[in-house]
């Protein structure tokens, strides 16, 4: 009986982790070695064939971690504009965009356009995006359920004679797109266990530029289009969501000093500080509850009314601005609370219509801290050079000048002289969004989804091993353990 029982103690061992990989219980699957014993193999290759394998294993996870890499600064006198790099078609090409959380579509620079830049003063090579060279392009047509919900939150036509959905766009400081809307390939690297990367591709819908006007015109700024982060269902990060691609949320921190840069997921930045405040529903961009504002611990002595959500009023979270608009009510006691708290160590000037002040030491030192604070208790504090713009220098001391603009009415908006150095998630599965100071040149924790809704800790940005892949190591040592018990158990009562 002994005997019989150490056979089975040892059969369970082989047995137990097989019937857990194949999901069959008591089911067998014939083994063969993929490197036979005596041929030998670099250390390197077997990690790459683990790499692999693991990628291919990994392929069923719902919803990876996304990372694409971040380029331009805050500082208006220099880039004034986020960007990053998409990669669209079949075969792959790459095209640098702006990050525009402001508004929906991705939409890149066609070929055929007329009056697009030719050349860039960001230092980058522009591109045109063509659908003759891509295997996985395709138009749009006027009767696709895409072009009728497109047309919901866009100027969008159709032109009976050549079928193609079209758009128009305008944007809040005067420059203009228009275009049709193609479906390709968007390839990515997506992130989805320890060091796991998975080349991914998605089919998506995004706008050809055709016409340009404004400011998108012009060269020294010039990128290849802008990729929309809103939250309309045309947006990237809704269609790839809507299909468990990805997470429901994406997060950005801006880098403001030296070169810029900074980190943008589509997944969840994970830090303990990080507080939120609920958006508010059925609005077309990212408008949250702004109550008040404070200045050194203050509150200004501003209306709440002000501050209240209506048609073309409220406050809103926008990367593809540069700088910060507050409301005349707003502005003023603003920069009348400024003034007084600094009048002593710095001398108030206007230059070109701005206010400004003439700093003979560092800003820190002199200038107050500010809190917007948002419904739910949430609070963003900025630091000077978070509403302030250096502008040079007067008199051997340097000129630092409001950085938030004056609106006579209107929404309130957050650029990136705001956004920059924080940690911004944009969680729309819970209808929130979350910010923490932070120095974006540092990694970040991120999460990898377990479904639509839920998330858990995947560790830093190149992700850890998550808790679902440690529970589904222990498992069959689990199952083992508990087997070895009975088996003592049985053998206790024979003998």
């Amino acid at each position: 009986m002994r005997g019989f029982l150490t056979l089975v103690l040892a059969l369970a061992t082989v047995l137990v982790p097989l019937s857990v990989v194949s999901g069959l219980p008591g089911s067998f699957l014939p083994l063969e070695r993929a490197i036979p014993l005596s041929q030998r193999v670099e250390l390197e290759a077997l990690r790459a064939r683990d790499r692999a394998r693991h990628a291919r294993i990994l392929q069923g996870v719902v919803g990876g971690v996304v990372d694409f890499s971040v380029e331009g600064a805050s500082d208006p006198y220099s880039v004034g504009l986020y960007f990053t790099k998409v990669k669209l078609g079949s075969p792959p090409r790459e095209f640098n965009v702006q990050i525009d959380t402001g508004s929906d579509i991705l939409w890149v620079n066609c070929n055929t356009c007329g009056n697009c830049p030719q050349s860039s003063g960001l230092g980058i090579e522009l591109n045109f995006y063509d659908t003759a060279i891509s295997s996985t392009a395709a138009l749009i047509s006027c009767s696709d359920p895409v072009c009728l919900a497109a047309a919901q939150g866009a100027a969008t036509e159709c032109s009976p004679q050549i079928n193609r959905c079209s758009y128009t766009f305008q944007y809040g400081d005067g420059s203009g797109t228009s275009g049709y809307y193609v479906s390709d390939a968007m390839n990515f690297d997506m992130i989805l266990g320890q060091s796991m990367l998975a080349n991914s591709s998605a089919t998506i819908v995004f706008g050809c530029s055709i016409s340009q006007s404004g400011d998108l015109t012009k060269t020294d700024k010039a990128v290849d289009g802008i990729f929309g982060f809103g939250p309309g269902a045309l947006s990237v990060i809704s269609q790839l969501s809507s299909r468990s691609i990805t997470p429901k949320v994406f997060s950005h921190c801006l880098k403001g000093e030296g070169n810029g840069g900074g980190i943008l997921v589509l997944g969840e930045i994970l830090e303990p500080s990080i507080v939120y405040t609920p958006l508010v529903p059925s609005q077309p961009h990212y408008n949250l509850n702004l109550q008040s504002i404070s200045v050194n611990g203050q509150l200004l002595p501003v209306d709440p009314a002000v501050f209240a959500t209506s048609n073309n009023r409220g406050t809103i979270i926008d990367s593809g601005t540069t700088l910060a608009y507050l409301v005349q009510e707003a502005y003023d006691p603003f920069v009348n609370a400024i003034t007084t708290i600094v009048s002593q160590s710095a001398s108030p000037i206007i230059s070109k219509g701005n206010q400004c002040y003439r700093v003979p030491f560092s800003v820190g030192d002199v200038f107050p801290q500010v809190s917007l604070n948002f419904a739910g208790g949430a609070s963003m504090l900025l630091k000077p050079e978070q509403y302030l713009m250096h502008s040079g220098f007067v008199d051997g001391a340097a000129m630092w000048c409001i950085g938030f603009q004056k609106v006579q009415a209107g929404l309130i908006i957050l650029g990136d002289l705001v956004l920059k150095d924080k940690i911004f998630v944009y969680d729309l599965a819970h209808q929130r969004i979350g910010w923490a100071n932070y120095d974006c040149s540092l990694a970040v924790n991120v999460s990898v989804t377990t479904s639509k809704d839920e998330y858990i800790n995947a560790g830093q940005l190149h992700v850890s091993c998550s808790q679902v892949d440690i529970l589904t190591k222990l498992l069959p040592l689990s199952i083992m353990i508990l087997f070895m018990h009975i088996i003592v158990i049985i053998e206790s009562h024979f003998w």
